[in-house]
């Protein structure tokens, strides 16, 4: 097992199997109040039912690549897929269809259609989830998980990838080097912002 920790920060490793439910529920805390996730499912029952099925089935593969991270004591964690993994599209489109009334069902499908559209033609990390619990926020665990991958990802002098799904947190992924390069908006839906990590 691989365990990273650098003077004051968390000490993040790579999910076990049995971890798996616990990491996931990191991300339904985190993203309780996201813009775009609570746009999908407004009604909080709603949410907490169909969230860790997008879990899975947009960063779910990172599980099996050891290519998900949590801190010890789980305040927070990403999901990361390797070059040449995707996100699940078959239970993208299940959840989608299974949960979602329209217009927002067709909105969604554009929106994912767009964001795939983004992705860099390169090989590329793509940050599927980072989360961090809500009550522990502001104490620099989100830039240490962030800090711990792209050190491998430079190391591989490869592009890193991710859609941010609130503006909030874009200046925190600005400061570790990543750039918007464009905003996805369809009907009713909040902005996704992709953003693109050069190699270093």
């Amino acid at each position: 097992m691989i365990r990273s920790s650098v003077g004051d920060e968390p000490t993040i490793r790579v999910v076990q199997a049995g971890d798996v439910p616990r990491a996931v529920s990191v991300q339904v805390t985190a993203f309780s109040a996201d813009p775009v996730m609570r746009w999908l499912w407004p009604e909080p029952r709603d949410y907490l039912r169909s969230f860790p099925d997008l879990v899975h089935g947009f960063g779910g593969r990172a599980f099996g690549h050891d290519a998900a991270h949590v801190t010890d004591s789980f305040l927070g964690g990403t999901l990361w897929l390797p070059p040449g993994v995707t996100p699940d599209e078959a239970a993208l489109e299940r959840l989608t269809n299974e949960t979602l009334p329209e217009p927002v069902r067709s909105e969604v499908l554009s929106v994912l259609e767009q964001m795939g559209t983004a992705h860099p033609k390169e090989p590329h990390w793509h940050l599927a989830f980072i989360g961090v619990d809500p009550a522990h926020q502001g104490k620099g665990i989100g830039a240490a998980l962030l800090r711990h991958t792209l050190a491998r990802v430079d190391e591989q002098r490869l592009h890193a990838y991710l859609e941010s799904s609130n503006p909030a947190n874009v200046p925190l992924y600005r400061r570790h080097g990543f750039e918007v390069i464009r905003e996805i908006r369809v009907g009713g839906s909040p902005p996704v912002l992709p953003m693109l990590r050069p190699p270093r």
